[in-house]
Protein backbone atom coordinates (compact mmCIF):
# COMPACT_ATOMS: atom_id res chain seq x y z
CA UNK A 1 0.00 0.00 0.00
CA UNK A 2 1.37 3.40 -0.96
CA UNK A 3 1.06 5.52 2.19
CA UNK A 4 0.65 9.58 1.86
CA UNK A 5 2.45 12.09 3.69
CA UNK A 6 0.36 11.96 7.21
CA UNK A 7 0.74 8.23 6.99
CA UNK A 8 -2.47 7.44 5.21
CA UNK A 9 -3.23 6.21 2.29
CA UNK A 10 -1.40 8.20 -0.64
CA UNK A 11 -3.71 10.64 -2.06
CA UNK A 12 -2.97 11.45 -5.92
CA UNK A 13 -3.71 13.75 -8.37
CA UNK A 14 -4.80 12.47 -12.13
CA UNK A 15 -4.47 14.62 -14.64
CA UNK A 16 -6.48 13.65 -18.18
CA UNK A 17 -6.44 15.30 -21.80
CA UNK A 18 -6.24 12.28 -24.07
CA UNK A 19 -8.57 13.62 -26.52
CA UNK A 20 -11.81 16.20 -26.23
CA UNK A 21 -12.23 16.46 -21.89
CA UNK A 22 -10.08 18.34 -19.64
CA UNK A 23 -9.81 16.33 -16.28
CA UNK A 24 -8.57 15.88 -13.12
CA UNK A 25 -9.51 14.26 -9.58
CA UNK A 26 -8.02 13.49 -6.37
CA UNK A 27 -8.36 9.89 -5.20
CA UNK A 28 -7.40 8.64 -1.97
CA UNK A 29 -5.83 4.91 -1.84
CA UNK A 30 -6.96 3.80 -5.55
CA UNK A 31 -10.90 4.06 -5.03
CA UNK A 32 -11.75 6.84 -2.50
CA UNK A 33 -12.96 9.96 -5.04
CA UNK A 34 -12.19 13.16 -3.23
CA UNK A 35 -13.06 15.14 -6.21
CA UNK A 36 -13.51 15.45 -9.95
CA UNK A 37 -13.45 18.02 -12.59
CA UNK A 38 -14.05 17.88 -16.30
CA UNK A 39 -14.56 20.22 -19.01
CA UNK A 40 -15.65 19.01 -22.01
CA UNK A 41 -15.61 20.04 -25.45
CA UNK A 42 -18.29 18.61 -27.21
CA UNK A 43 -20.03 22.08 -28.08
CA UNK A 44 -16.62 23.19 -29.68
CA UNK A 45 -16.44 20.34 -31.95
CA UNK A 46 -20.12 20.03 -32.65
CA UNK A 47 -20.10 21.98 -35.80
CA UNK A 48 -17.32 19.55 -37.30
CA UNK A 49 -19.29 16.45 -36.41
CA UNK A 50 -15.91 15.45 -34.55
CA UNK A 51 -12.64 15.91 -32.86
CA UNK A 52 -10.54 17.99 -34.09
CA UNK A 53 -7.08 17.68 -32.83
CA UNK A 54 -5.86 20.98 -33.07
CA UNK A 55 -8.75 22.60 -31.77
CA UNK A 56 -8.41 19.83 -28.91
CA UNK A 57 -5.08 20.68 -28.02
CA UNK A 58 -5.60 24.27 -27.63
CA UNK A 59 -8.71 24.26 -26.04
CA UNK A 60 -6.60 22.11 -23.30
CA UNK A 61 -4.14 25.04 -23.04
CA UNK A 62 -6.18 26.99 -22.09
CA UNK A 63 -8.49 24.82 -19.73
CA UNK A 64 -5.85 22.39 -18.06
CA UNK A 65 -4.53 24.95 -14.86
CA UNK A 66 -8.27 26.39 -14.00
CA UNK A 67 -9.55 22.67 -14.42
CA UNK A 68 -6.57 21.42 -12.05
CA UNK A 69 -7.16 24.28 -9.31
CA UNK A 70 -11.05 23.72 -9.82
CA UNK A 71 -10.04 19.96 -8.69
CA UNK A 72 -8.23 21.20 -5.77
CA UNK A 73 -11.15 23.65 -4.72
CA UNK A 74 -14.08 21.28 -4.54
CA UNK A 75 -11.74 18.99 -2.44
CA UNK A 76 -10.78 21.93 -0.11
CA UNK A 77 -7.07 20.68 -0.78
CA UNK A 78 -4.07 22.37 -1.89
CA UNK A 79 -1.11 20.83 -3.61
CA UNK A 80 0.42 20.59 -0.85
CA UNK A 81 -2.26 17.81 0.70
CA UNK A 82 -1.25 15.77 -2.73
CA UNK A 83 1.24 12.71 -2.61
CA UNK A 84 1.80 12.17 -6.24
CA UNK A 85 1.01 12.86 -9.77
CA UNK A 86 -0.59 10.10 -12.43
CA UNK A 87 -1.13 11.71 -15.88
CA UNK A 88 -2.12 9.88 -19.29
CA UNK A 89 0.70 9.38 -21.40
CA UNK A 90 -0.96 6.99 -23.98
CA UNK A 91 -3.27 6.29 -26.55
CA UNK A 92 -4.38 9.40 -27.93
CA UNK A 93 -4.05 12.68 -29.48
CA UNK A 94 -0.72 13.47 -29.09
CA UNK A 95 -1.05 17.21 -29.32
CA UNK A 96 -3.57 16.69 -26.48
CA UNK A 97 -1.61 14.52 -24.45
CA UNK A 98 1.38 16.71 -24.32
CA UNK A 99 -0.76 19.26 -22.55
CA UNK A 100 -1.54 16.88 -19.22
CA UNK A 101 1.73 15.59 -19.60
CA UNK A 102 3.87 19.03 -19.65
CA UNK A 103 1.35 20.41 -16.31
CA UNK A 104 2.14 16.86 -14.71
CA UNK A 105 5.54 17.15 -15.16
CA UNK A 106 5.85 20.89 -14.17
CA UNK A 107 3.92 19.80 -10.91
CA UNK A 108 6.00 17.09 -10.02
CA UNK A 109 9.21 18.55 -10.42
CA UNK A 110 8.23 21.72 -8.52
CA UNK A 111 6.55 20.18 -5.65
CA UNK A 112 9.36 17.20 -5.55
CA UNK A 113 6.28 14.61 -6.13
CA UNK A 114 6.46 10.96 -7.42
CA UNK A 115 5.15 10.99 -11.44
CA UNK A 116 3.53 8.35 -12.51
CA UNK A 117 2.38 7.41 -16.15
CA UNK A 118 -0.87 5.81 -16.85
CA UNK A 119 -2.16 3.77 -19.72
CA UNK A 120 -5.87 5.11 -20.91
CA UNK A 121 -7.10 2.05 -21.60
CA UNK A 122 -6.25 0.15 -18.61
CA UNK A 123 -7.73 3.16 -16.45
CA UNK A 124 -10.82 2.69 -18.33
CA UNK A 125 -10.62 -1.04 -17.05
CA UNK A 126 -9.40 0.05 -13.78
CA UNK A 127 -12.74 2.43 -13.81
CA UNK A 128 -15.35 -0.60 -13.53
CA UNK A 129 -14.05 -1.72 -10.04
CA UNK A 130 -13.82 1.25 -8.11
CA UNK A 131 -17.26 1.76 -7.22
CA UNK A 132 -17.84 -2.08 -6.42
CA UNK A 133 -17.11 -3.62 -2.83
CA UNK A 134 -15.97 -7.37 -4.29
CA UNK A 135 -13.72 -5.55 -6.21
CA UNK A 136 -11.83 -3.23 -3.47
CA UNK A 137 -12.02 -6.90 -1.78
CA UNK A 138 -10.02 -8.56 -4.45
CA UNK A 139 -12.99 -10.76 -6.30
CA UNK A 140 -12.74 -9.56 -9.50
CA UNK A 141 -9.22 -10.64 -11.34
CA UNK A 142 -8.52 -12.44 -13.57
CA UNK A 143 -11.49 -11.06 -15.44
CA UNK A 144 -12.68 -9.82 -18.80
CA UNK A 145 -12.36 -6.34 -20.14
CA UNK A 146 -14.76 -4.34 -22.67
CA UNK A 147 -13.41 -1.39 -23.38
CA UNK A 148 -16.00 0.03 -25.92
CA UNK A 149 -15.81 4.08 -26.81
CA UNK A 150 -15.83 6.37 -30.50
CA UNK A 151 -12.23 5.32 -30.39
CA UNK A 152 -11.64 2.07 -28.99
CA UNK A 153 -13.90 -1.83 -28.99
CA UNK A 154 -11.51 -4.16 -27.87
CA UNK A 155 -12.05 -7.19 -24.94
CA UNK A 156 -8.76 -7.58 -22.55
CA UNK A 157 -8.02 -10.38 -19.98
CA UNK A 158 -6.49 -8.40 -17.08
CA UNK A 159 -5.06 -10.58 -14.74
CA UNK A 160 -4.86 -7.48 -12.11
CA UNK A 161 -4.87 -3.66 -12.23
CA UNK A 162 -1.40 -3.34 -14.16
CA UNK A 163 -1.40 -6.56 -16.23
CA UNK A 164 -3.66 -7.04 -19.40
CA UNK A 165 -3.31 -8.76 -22.78
CA UNK A 166 -5.26 -7.97 -25.55
CA UNK A 167 -7.93 -11.01 -27.04
CA UNK A 168 -9.79 -9.14 -29.61
CA UNK A 169 -10.46 -6.05 -31.06
CA UNK A 170 -12.62 -4.24 -33.92
CA UNK A 171 -11.52 -4.52 -37.64
CA UNK A 172 -12.96 -1.44 -38.92
CA UNK A 173 -15.10 1.48 -37.05
CA UNK A 174 -15.22 1.72 -33.46
CA UNK A 175 -18.79 1.12 -31.72
CA UNK A 176 -19.13 4.88 -30.68
CA UNK A 177 -17.54 5.86 -34.31
CA UNK A 178 -20.43 4.09 -35.68
CA UNK A 179 -23.24 5.87 -33.12
CA UNK A 180 -21.42 8.93 -34.12
CA UNK A 181 -21.68 8.14 -38.00
CA UNK A 182 -25.10 7.16 -37.73
CA UNK A 183 -26.39 9.86 -35.76
CA UNK A 184 -25.20 11.72 -38.54
CA UNK A 185 -27.30 10.03 -41.17
CA UNK A 186 -29.95 10.10 -39.09
CA UNK A 187 -29.75 14.22 -38.75
CA UNK A 188 -29.14 13.93 -34.57
CA UNK A 189 -25.73 15.91 -35.10
CA UNK A 190 -22.42 15.82 -32.29
CA UNK A 191 -22.12 13.32 -30.20
CA UNK A 192 -23.85 10.83 -31.49
CA UNK A 193 -24.22 8.04 -28.86
CA UNK A 194 -26.31 9.89 -26.23
CA UNK A 195 -28.61 11.36 -29.16
CA UNK A 196 -29.18 8.15 -31.20
CA UNK A 197 -29.99 6.50 -27.51
CA UNK A 198 -32.40 8.82 -26.71
CA UNK A 199 -34.39 8.83 -30.30
CA UNK A 200 -33.92 4.96 -30.04
CA UNK A 201 -36.65 5.03 -26.46
CA UNK A 202 -39.72 5.60 -29.04
CA UNK A 203 -38.40 3.20 -31.26
CA UNK A 204 -39.13 -0.22 -31.90
CA UNK A 205 -35.72 -2.43 -31.68
CA UNK A 206 -37.30 -4.94 -33.96
CA UNK A 207 -38.32 -3.14 -36.53
CA UNK A 208 -35.90 -3.68 -38.79
CA UNK A 209 -32.64 -6.87 -39.02
CA UNK A 210 -29.79 -4.69 -39.19
CA UNK A 211 -26.74 -7.43 -39.73
CA UNK A 212 -24.41 -8.75 -36.68
CA UNK A 213 -21.32 -9.75 -36.93
CA UNK A 214 -19.69 -13.00 -36.96
CA UNK A 215 -16.18 -14.19 -38.04
CA UNK A 216 -16.47 -17.00 -40.59
CA UNK A 217 -13.71 -18.47 -38.94
CA UNK A 218 -14.80 -18.44 -35.64
CA UNK A 219 -11.74 -15.86 -34.05
CA UNK A 220 -12.88 -13.03 -31.97
CA UNK A 221 -13.40 -9.51 -32.71
CA UNK A 222 -15.93 -6.74 -33.87
CA UNK A 223 -16.93 -5.00 -36.78
CA UNK A 224 -19.40 -2.32 -37.41
CA UNK A 225 -18.46 -1.05 -40.82
CA UNK A 226 -21.44 -3.26 -42.63
CA UNK A 227 -23.99 -2.32 -39.64
CA UNK A 228 -23.17 1.15 -40.48
CA UNK A 229 -23.55 1.11 -44.51
CA UNK A 230 -26.53 -1.34 -43.57
CA UNK A 231 -28.39 1.44 -41.73
CA UNK A 232 -26.99 4.21 -44.84
CA UNK A 233 -28.54 2.15 -47.38
CA UNK A 234 -31.88 1.66 -45.71
CA UNK A 235 -32.16 5.51 -45.03
CA UNK A 236 -30.78 6.85 -48.33
CA UNK A 237 -30.91 4.19 -50.91
CA UNK A 238 -28.19 2.12 -52.84
CA UNK A 239 -27.13 5.37 -55.13
CA UNK A 240 -23.89 6.39 -53.61
CA UNK A 241 -24.27 9.98 -55.20
CA UNK A 242 -27.88 10.93 -53.73
CA UNK A 243 -27.61 13.22 -50.78
CA UNK A 244 -29.05 12.16 -47.31
CA UNK A 245 -32.68 13.10 -47.14
CA UNK A 246 -33.76 15.72 -44.37
CA UNK A 247 -34.24 14.27 -41.14
CA UNK A 248 -38.00 15.16 -40.71
CA UNK A 249 -38.59 12.82 -44.34
CA UNK A 250 -36.98 9.37 -42.73
CA UNK A 251 -39.48 7.15 -42.32
CA UNK A 252 -39.53 5.44 -38.60
CA UNK A 253 -36.21 7.34 -37.78
CA UNK A 254 -36.78 5.79 -34.24
CA UNK A 255 -36.94 2.59 -35.40
CA UNK A 256 -34.30 2.97 -36.92
CA UNK A 257 -32.10 4.27 -34.25
CA UNK A 258 -34.12 1.50 -32.30
CA UNK A 259 -32.72 -1.41 -34.63
CA UNK A 260 -28.99 -0.31 -35.27
CA UNK A 261 -29.21 0.41 -31.10
CA UNK A 262 -29.82 -3.53 -30.80
CA UNK A 263 -27.41 -4.40 -33.71
CA UNK A 264 -24.37 -2.94 -31.77
CA UNK A 265 -25.56 -4.21 -28.07
CA UNK A 266 -26.38 -8.10 -29.49
CA UNK A 267 -23.01 -8.28 -31.01
CA UNK A 268 -21.02 -6.35 -27.91
CA UNK A 269 -22.84 -8.93 -25.72
CA UNK A 270 -22.77 -12.25 -27.42
CA UNK A 271 -18.82 -11.70 -28.46
CA UNK A 272 -18.08 -10.46 -24.76
CA UNK A 273 -19.70 -13.46 -23.39
CA UNK A 274 -18.63 -15.72 -25.68
CA UNK A 275 -15.02 -14.74 -25.43
CA UNK A 276 -15.45 -14.51 -21.31
CA UNK A 277 -17.02 -18.07 -21.57
CA UNK A 278 -13.81 -19.25 -24.08
CA UNK A 279 -11.20 -18.00 -21.26
CA UNK A 280 -12.95 -19.89 -18.29
CA UNK A 281 -13.76 -16.16 -16.51
CA UNK A 282 -16.80 -15.27 -14.47
CA UNK A 283 -16.20 -11.61 -14.15
CA UNK A 284 -16.77 -9.12 -17.12
CA UNK A 285 -16.11 -5.38 -17.04
CA UNK A 286 -17.43 -2.90 -18.99
CA UNK A 287 -15.82 0.77 -19.42
CA UNK A 288 -15.69 3.37 -21.98
CA UNK A 289 -18.00 5.97 -23.15
CA UNK A 290 -20.74 3.48 -24.73
CA UNK A 291 -21.05 1.71 -21.55
CA UNK A 292 -23.31 4.69 -20.73
CA UNK A 293 -25.55 3.52 -23.07
CA UNK A 294 -28.49 1.93 -20.94
CA UNK A 295 -29.62 -0.72 -22.89
CA UNK A 296 -25.64 -2.18 -22.79
CA UNK A 297 -25.93 -1.90 -19.44
CA UNK A 298 -29.12 -4.05 -18.92
CA UNK A 299 -28.47 -6.76 -21.51
CA UNK A 300 -24.99 -7.23 -20.42
CA UNK A 301 -25.93 -7.95 -16.71
CA UNK A 302 -28.97 -9.72 -17.51
CA UNK A 303 -27.37 -11.97 -20.23
CA UNK A 304 -24.53 -12.61 -17.99
CA UNK A 305 -26.36 -13.29 -14.79
CA UNK A 306 -28.45 -15.96 -16.77
CA UNK A 307 -25.10 -17.51 -17.72
CA UNK A 308 -23.65 -17.06 -14.35
CA UNK A 309 -21.59 -14.37 -15.09
CA UNK A 310 -21.30 -11.00 -13.31
CA UNK A 311 -21.12 -7.58 -15.50
CA UNK A 312 -19.47 -4.56 -13.64
CA UNK A 313 -20.05 -1.11 -14.95
CA UNK A 314 -18.91 2.02 -13.72
CA UNK A 315 -21.53 4.77 -12.93
CA UNK A 316 -21.84 7.11 -16.46
CA UNK A 317 -19.60 9.93 -14.94
CA UNK A 318 -16.66 7.60 -14.88
CA UNK A 319 -17.68 5.94 -18.07
CA UNK A 320 -16.14 8.42 -20.51
CA UNK A 321 -12.87 9.87 -20.18
CA UNK A 322 -12.14 11.54 -16.82
CA UNK A 323 -9.08 11.80 -14.23
CA UNK A 324 -10.85 9.74 -11.52
CA UNK A 325 -9.46 6.68 -13.67
CA UNK A 326 -6.78 7.74 -13.57
CA UNK A 327 -5.50 9.21 -10.12
CA UNK A 328 -6.86 5.64 -9.37
CA UNK A 329 -4.99 3.90 -11.25
CA UNK A 330 -1.81 6.04 -10.36
CA UNK A 331 -2.61 4.90 -7.06
CA UNK A 332 -1.85 0.96 -7.53
CA UNK A 333 1.33 1.84 -10.15
CA UNK A 334 2.54 3.78 -7.09
CA UNK A 335 2.00 1.16 -4.81
CA UNK A 336 3.84 -1.12 -7.35
CA UNK A 337 6.75 1.26 -7.58
CA UNK A 338 6.23 1.79 -10.96
CA UNK A 339 7.08 5.56 -11.17
CA UNK A 340 8.54 7.23 -14.26
CA UNK A 341 11.28 10.45 -14.78
CA UNK A 342 10.63 13.74 -16.03
CA UNK A 343 12.13 12.17 -19.31
CA UNK A 344 8.62 10.80 -19.58
CA UNK A 345 6.71 11.02 -23.08
CA UNK A 346 3.48 10.85 -24.60
CA UNK A 347 2.48 8.37 -27.59
CA UNK A 348 -0.71 7.87 -29.78
CA UNK A 349 -0.51 4.46 -29.61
Amino acid sequence: MARGRSGGKALVLGIESSCDETAAALVRGGREIVSSSIHSQAAIHAQWGGVVPEVAGRSHLTKILPVIDDALAKAQLTLDDVDAIAVTTRPGLVGSLLVGLSAAKALAWVRELPLVGVHHIEAHVYAATMEHEVAANGGVYPCLALVVSGGHTALYRAESPLEMRSLATTRDDAAGEAFDKVAHVLGLGYPGGPRVSKLAEGGNPRAFDFPRFRSKDGSPGFSFSGLKTAVLYHVRGQDARAALPPPESIRDRADVAASFEAAVVDALVDETLRVARREGLRTVLVAGGVACNQRLRREMKSRAESAGLRALFPSPAYCTDNAVMIAGLGYEALAAGRTADLALDASSR
